[in-house]
């Protein structure tokens, strides 16, 4: 899994799978964190519902959680202002997190 720091936080890839049954993050695969989300990928539903879960996750504010390019793909690149790299390690367990 690939954690790039920038500036104002750090920026990781991101493969999410709409409609699933239920919302969890399922952990890193192929260098992404891969999510499942409820939402359909229809007026930016499942986007909205990635930054909620990777937020809750974290336990930080979702103002702090931004897609930076993918909005219309399965694969994004998010970021996540003012936090460490090491702070990341709550998404990267192996164990499923449910929204």
């Amino acid at each position: 899994m690939r954690v790039t720091p920038t500036p104002d936080g750090v920026c990781f890839g991101v493969h999410v799978q709409p409609r699933a049954s239920r919302a969890e993050i399922c952990g890193p695969k192929d260098g992404e964190l891969r999510l499942r989300l409820t939402s359909p990928p229809v007026e930016d539903a499942a986007n909205k519902q990635c930054v909620e879960l990777i937020a809750k996750t974290l336990g930080i504010a979702k103002s702090r959680v931004t897609i930076r390019s993918g909005g219309k793909s399965r694969h994004k690149v998010v970021q996540v202002e003012g936090i460490a790299p090491d702070a990341l390690a709550i998404l990267f367990r192996e164990e499923e997190k449910t929204l």
